[in-house]
């Protein structure tokens, strides 16, 4: 079991992990000193306990935030997918317009014809 040492608020702290585990370790360390280093900014010298009291609270408080957030984005999420599906209206095309499709083809191909006949004579 590897010991890590991590920095929370200008302070080394010796912490032991699983085999693997360092780099979520060191993340978590590193989201804890971002509310830790601001707060030994503004306060000076704080004893250990409050600091990381402090510093773990207002990370808990963003923590809940987020998932505030995250819950209101899944109930979205839900209603949308809820929503009814449209169906998509395929379009038809009328007889009377298939039909004069047909008669212009047949007439264009008569032409074809008399042209291919007049280019023959």
């Amino acid at each position: 079991m590897p010991d890590v040492t991590i920095s929370i608020g200008g302070r080394p702290f010796s912490v032991s992990c699983q085999d693997g585990e360092e780099h979520f370790l060191h993340s978590a360390a590193k989201m804890l000193d971002s509310e830790a280093s601001p707060l030994m900014a503004s306060m000076g010298r704080l004893p250990e306990a409050r600091m990381l009291l402090m510093s773990g609270l207002m990370l808990a408080d963003r923590t809940a935030s987020v998932e505030d957030e995250n819950r209101a984005l899944k109930a979205r999420l839900a209603e949308i997918e809820a929503r009814p599906v449209a169906e998509r209206e395929v379009p038809t095309i009328p007889q009377e317009v298939v039909d004069t499709l047909a008669e212009l083809a047949a007439r264009a191909e008569a032409l074809a014809a008399r042209v291919e006949e007049g280019a023959r004579a």
